[in-house]
């Protein structure tokens, strides 16, 4: 299950010399919106937000002032050189959704490490999944068969090359 559970504090302070005090104590400035919350300004540890940010389709059950929020990251803004957090926006979802993601997460897993142990690209079997997703295919159904879809993918593209190198050939045999 990708859903990690953190615990959010709430500013009241905004602009750039709050947000940096903010990261000084180790944590990130966020906000939330969407669904039926209000714009909510909050800060999250900065550690735990980057373990959890590692994991895909990750959905963030924050506890905030003793409520719990289910949220996505909609952007992640990091620094362009050091590559540290520098502010997230989450956006609110359902347990619904947050079960989608979940069964996604958990596809592209399975997919990824069929492709490592066929000695594959893991990116290929993904992407054979996310295709089958979008035509309808449940996520578990498609990550079955993702591996064997990337490699046939991979035989029609190594076949059309052989095909183009032989005309090539031909042609400048003439």
């Amino acid at each position: 299950m990708t859903t990690v559970a953190l615990t959010a504090s709430p500013r009241s302070d905004f602009g750039k010399g709050a947000a940096r005090r903010t990261r000084r104590e180790g944590n990130t400035p966020a906000v939330i919106y969407g669904g039926d919350v209000d714009l909510l300004h909050i800060s999250i540890n900065t550690h735990e937000l980057n373990l959890a940010l590692r994991k895909p389709r990750v959905v963030l059950s924050l506890s905030v002032d003793g409520r719990e929020v289910l949220t996505k990251p909609r952007d992640i803004q990091r620094d362009p050189v050091k590559r540290t957090l520098e502010h997230i926006d989450l956006v609110v979802i359902t347990a619904e959704e947050a079960q989608q993601r979940s069964d996604m997460a958990d596809a592209i897993q399975a997919a990824t490490d069929a492709a490592e142990e066929a000695g594959m690209d893991a990116a290929a079997a993904v992407q054979a999944l996310e295709v089958a997703v979008a035509a309808g295919e449940d996520p578990t159904a498609a990550a079955a068969h993702a591996v064997e879809d990337a490699e046939h993918k991979a035989e029609e593209y190594a076949e059309a090359n052989k095909a183009e190198a032989a005309a090539e050939s031909t042609s400048t045999a003439e």
